[in-house]
C-alpha cells in the first residue's frame, strides 16, 4: 500500500506567492541539543542521517524547511546538505535571537538584522531567503513599535535579499500588529494552547500567512487512552483556514512518515 504524501496538498502562504507543504520540517535538532524543551533527550544526527531525513521529507512532499541562527549550527549544516536543491525548498529563517555557550541573547537593531541576514545567506549558500521571521523575546509590541528590525526586514525585502518577512511572537497583540505590516506570523497553536487563535483569524481575513510552531506541543500532548495525539492535533490545526503550514521538528524517520500520512488523511477529510 502506498502511503499518502503531501505533494498535491501545497497551499499559498498568505499573499507572498510562495506555495508551501502543510507540514514543514523544523531543524533545531540538526544544530542544537542545549536548552531545548523536549520531553526526552536526543542525539544530533550526523550528516548522513540528516541527508537521509531531508531526502525523505522531499519524497513525502515537504518543501518547507525552518531554521534560525539560534538553532546552533543548523543553518551552517543546511547550506552544504541542500546544495543543488535550492529550487526544491522554501527556506524560512529568523533574526533577533543569538544562542552562544548555552545562552540566548536578543538584538533587534537594524545593523544586527542586516548582519544576521548576510550571515544566513552565506551559511545557507543562497542569494535569497524565502521568509524571515523575527525571533521574539516575548516583548512583542516593544519590538514592533520601538525597534528597527521590522523596517530593516522591509528594506531587505525591497532589495531582494528576502522574499517575505514576519514575526514569531508570543502574544495575540504582537501577532496581529506584525501582520498589519508583514507577510506572515508564526504562532503557537495546539491541543494544549489555543490563545493565539485570533491571530490565525486575522490572517485568514486579510490574506496573510500563518505558520504554526509547537503544533504537537513539542511532544507533550496528553489525551485520553486510545486517541492518536497526532491525528487530534492535525484535526484541530487544519480546520483553521488561516493556517498554511505546521512546523514539525522530528528527526525520527518513522515519526516523519506517520506525521505526513496523518496530515494528508486529515486534510483530505476536512
Amino acid at each position: 500500500m502506498t502511503l499518502p504524501t503531501l505533494h498535491d496538498l501545497h497551499r499559498p502562504l498568505g499573499s507572498t506567492g510562495l506555495l508551501v507543504s502543510p507540514l514543514g520540517l523544523g531543524t533545531v535538532k540538526l544544530g542544537r541539543d542545549q536548552g531545548v524543551k523536549y520531553p526526552s533527550g536526543f542525539k544530533i544526527p550526523d550528516d548522513d542521517e540528516a541527508r537521509m531525513l531531508l531526502r525523505q521529507a522531499r519524497q513525502l512532499g515537504i518543501n518547507l524547511i525552518d531554521t534560525a541562527p539560534a538553532y546552533g549550527c543548523s543553518e551552517e549544516r543546511l547550506g552544504p546538505l541542500l546544495r543543488g536543491q535550492r529550487q526544491d525548498w522554501v527556506i524560512v529563517s529568523k533574526v533577533g535571537e543569538e544562542f552562544d555557550d548555552g545562552v540566548s541573547r536578543h538584538d533587534f537593531s537594524a545593523a544586527h538584522t542586516r548582519m544576521s541576514i548576510e550571515r544566513s545567506l552565506k551559511r545557507l549558500e543562497t542569494d535569497f531567503i524565502d521568509l524571515v521571521l523575527v525571533h521574539s523575546d516575548g516583548n512583542d509590541l516593544h519590538i514592533l513599535n520601538d525597534c528597527e528590525v521590522y523596517q530593516a526586514l522591509a528594506d531587505l525585502k525591497r532589495e531582494g535579499k528576502i522574499r517575505g518577512f514576519g514575526f514569531s511572537g508570543k502574544t495575540v497583540e504582537g501577532g496581529v500588529k506584525a501582520l498589519e505590516q508583514g507577510d506572515c506570523a508564526m504562532v503557537t497553536y495546539n491541543l494544549n494552547s489555543r490563545c493565539e487563535k485570533a491571530v490565525i483569524d486575522y490572517a485568514a481575513a486579510h490574506g496573510k500567512g500563518i505558520l504554526v510552531k509547537k503544533a504537537l506541543a513539542s511532544g507533550h500532548v496528553c489525551l485520553e487512552p486510545g486517541m492518536d495525539p497526532i491525528r487530534a492535533s492535525f484535526m484541530l490545526l487544519f480546520a483553521q483556514t488561516g493556517v498554511a503550514s505546521a512546523i514539525v521538528g522530528t528527526i525520527n524517520p518513522l515519526h516523519l512518515a506517520h506525521n505526513v500520512a496523518t496530515a494528508a488523511q486529515v486534510i483530505r477529510q476536512l
